[in-house]
């Protein structure tokens, strides 16, 4: 899967925008993000509540064992709902992500969670606002859908440590942003605040 924006044209918006980002840009050179691919928005949600709080190699010895309760190991809402309890626990989610996998399968099949054709047609904000009507699903897992998945060029997801520490290293802050004033004070990077977020991870793990 492809961007559906230009990195070029973004990074010389926000250069001009802001000559702090534009040389911290400079500095740690070439945009790199490529949208993951997809399959649907259920499976995407599904790895997510599995891989919650859980470092990626136990979440992903986790997820291999509850995608061979499946057939073809390919994870259905309908079948989730059709499995027992103790199954799924047997493989290794907790009582919580259960009931999270659940719930993430009734609103599939009720349409709540939109295929991937329609949630590629929807605006940001409604897609938010339809998925974390899920339970375990918060903000923060749909920004990261948005823009790592499919792509969006505007996403600035505030709530994120490696987000805030990005901007407190860029502007030599003593502590970290809170979350409304950065979404605030990056308003002026609009709209392409995914490209200047993306830069920010990086900066909160180098020395400027």
């Amino acid at each position: 899967m492809s961007l559906a924006y230009d990195p070029n044209q973004a990074i010389s918006e926000l250069s001009k925008a802001d000559k702090k980002l534009g040389k911290a840009i400079q500095k740690v050179g070439e945009f790199q993000l490529q949208p993951q691919r997809m399959t649907s928005p259920f499976e995407a949600l599904a790895r997510s509540i599995i891989y919650q709080q859980l470092s990626g190699k136990a979440a992903g010895t986790i997820l291999g064992r509850v995608k061979e309760l499946f057939p073809r190991n390919r994870i259905k809402p309908d079948l989730v709902l059709e499995m027992r309890e103790e199954d799924l626990r047997g493989a290794g989610m907790s009582r919580n992500k259960v009931a999270a996998f659940r719930d993430l399968s009734e609103k599939t099949i009720d349409g709540t969670v939109p295929t991937l054709a329609r949630l590629r047609k929807m605006e940001d904000n409604e897609i938010i606002e339809r998925l974390v009507q899920v339970r375990g699903i918060g903000q923060w897992t749909v920004e990261m859908l948005l823009m790592f998945h499919l792509g969006r060029p505007d996403i600035m997801p505030a709530t994120d440590l490696g987000i805030r520490k990005g901007y407190m290293v860029l502007e030599g802050m003593s502590e970290l942003p809170k979350p409304s004033d950065l979404l605030s004070i990056t308003e002026h990077w609009r709209p392409w605040r995914s490209v200047a977020s993306w830069y920010l991870y990086r900066i909160a793990d180098q020395d400027f």
